[in-house]
């Protein structure tokens, strides 16, 4: 399949990201670009975040009482 160049701004914080993550994934920068909006248009990111909103509220309690058992009792003070 042909090439074809595209070209964007964009902050040197979010290029960084991009150049770690396309690392991390072994891919080039534009075969990282295209993977994502390759999931993006076909849908595939969407169904992952609806995945994870159903999963999160199927769950929440889980999260709250884990959470809950992280915090010092009401009323505690410190010395």
């Amino acid at each position: 399949m042909a090439k074809t160049q595209l070209g964007a701004r964009v902050d040197e914080d979010v290029a960084e990201l991009a150049r770690k993550r396309a690392a991390d994934l072994g891919l080039s920068i534009g075969d990282y670009l295209a993977r994502l909006v390759q999931d993006d248009t076909s849908g595939l990111r969407a169904r992952a975040v609806d995945a994870a909103a159903r999963f999160l509220a199927e769950h929440q309690s889980v999260f709250d009482d884990a959470e809950d058992a992280q915090q010092p009792p009401r009323g505690a003070h410190a010395a």
